[in-house]
């Protein structure tokens, strides 16, 4: 359980790991301390996961990636990847809808070919963009260009290894999500940053991170752990009193179909603006809640057949509603102050012709324009508050799927979609 471990400290000697531009140097180290209900940290490598565990704190510099670094990829690893692709969105043979389509996005160009999963600014100007095999940029114009960066002191072979899936940026100080289990964090808009260690007794892998503030973070799990840190991640309290399998085992009669004597993890973790999250079982056949105070998740039938494909806030708060998308392409939205107590959600299908395409991700721009993207890289837009949509061909000459689209209304509103080979999608309107 997640109680559990605090009650397992670790009693090696940490160290933290300053990733720097040539520009600014520092050799500052920090000494971990833990205490009970605090998840433990445990003592790190240099970035590279596999050298001297025990030296040391190394700096490693950070810059421009030199030539065609990150852009190499041979045909046989570019069909893998479609194919896995093609799977997971569930894309099918039927073309989408091209009648009087839209057409309201440019693809930005990226210095990279690579799956881009998240993109996050700290200003209307400056933000990062993360993606598979160590895609890593930044962009000083509000991403109508990106710069690559990279970590001099790791050879290529050994920096594709790491797949960033999470970025999050608040007022200069930033998070960065990577897998295998990677945490990077920065004070200095990117400048220098240090590497947070994680305890291997956590959880679950680590699933989400958010910044909430200086020195405050969120991070949940795949095992549905939900942690805070106030003091740059040197330390990590519980919020959930068990994982989510613990609770579902516990509760044999909860009622939830596929939930009893569950076992896995979950998919999917979406937090609203306040601190509420919602989650997909990993085999789509339930969803469970969790809001801020309570000290389990809450599970939740699905109410129809289709196997669960993406779940998400509307509009980001728990309280205008829900939306989840189905395998074949189906969009369902709950009405507003949605009663996420009950087992049962009422939802309602969208309007939505997709020809069977998978949608991956759904968001709104304002209170009547909502997005949806999905496989075969397509969009669909609604006007009417998420009733009716028509398709928009923006990305329908590229290859690939889209996975995230992103609005920051912070910073003008501008909205970004992401998705596989590279694709950078900038909002035009």
């Amino acid at each position: 359980s997640v109680g559990a471990v605090g009650d397992n400290l670790l009693s090696q000697r940490d160290r933290s790991i300053t990733i720097l531009l040539p520009t600014n140097q520092s050799n500052s180290t920090m000494r971990i301390s833990a205490i009970a209900l605090l998840a433990s940290i445990s003592a790190c490598s240099a970035f590279s996961l596999n050298k001297a565990p025990r030296l040391a704190a190394t700096s490693l510099s950070m810059s421009a990636a030199e030539g065609n670094r990150r852009t190499f990829i041979t045909e046989t690893t570019k069909a893998t990847a479609l194919t896995a692709a093609a799977s997971m969105v569930g894309v099918s043979s039927n073309p989408a809808p091209a009648e009087a389509a839209s057409k309201m996005w440019e693809r930005i160009q990226l210095p990279f070919e690579d799956t881009v999963y998240d993109v996050d600014f700290d200003s209307p100007t400056h933000g990062y963009i993360v993606g598979a095999r160590g895609s890593f940029a930044e962009t000083n114009d509000g991403g109508n260009t990106w710069e690559p960066r990279s970590f001099q002191n790791l050879d290529a072979e050994e920096e594709v290894t790491y797949r960033f899936t999470q970025v999050s940026f608040q007022n200069g100080e930033g998070w960065v999500l990577g897998k295998p289990t990677l945490m990077l964090h920065t004070k200095d808009n990117g400048q220098s940053w240090e590497r947070i260690p994680l305890s291997p007794k956590l959880p679950g892998d680590p699933a989400s991170i958010v910044g909430l503030g200086p020195s405050k973070a969120e991070m949940t799990t795949s095992s549905g752990a939900v942690y805070t840190t106030d003091n740059a991640g040197r330390n990590w309290k519980a919020q959930v009193k068990e994982t989510i399998d613990a609770t579902l085992n516990r509760i044999s009669s909860s009622g939830v179909s596929g939930a009893s004597y569950f076992s896995g993890n979950i998919i999917n973790q979406k937090r609203d603006n306040d601190g509420s999250y919602l989650a997909v079982s990993s085999r789509g056949n339930f969803f469970l809640t969790w809001e801020p105070g309570q000290d389990f998740w809450i599970p939740h039938n699905r109410g129809t057949p289709r196997r669960i494909q993406s779940m998400g806030f509307v509009q980001g708060d728990i309280h205008k509603g829900v939306w989840m998308t189905l395998n074949g392409g189906k969009l369902l939205i709950s009405p507003k102050d949605t009663d996420l107590q009950k087992e049962e959600t009422d939802f309602v299908e969208a309007n939505i012709k997709t020809g069977g395409y998978g949608i991956t991700d759904v968001a709104w721009r304002s209170d009547n324009e909502v997005w949806a993207v999905g496989g075969s890289n397509t969009m669909y837009v609604s006007m009417d508050g998420g009733k009716n949509f028509s398709f928009d061909k923006s990305a329908n000459s590229y290859p690939g799927n889209l996975y995230n689209v992103k609005f920051f209304k912070d910073f003008g509103n501008m909205g970004f979609a992401l998705g596989s080979n590279g694709t950078l999608l900038k909002y035009r309107g």
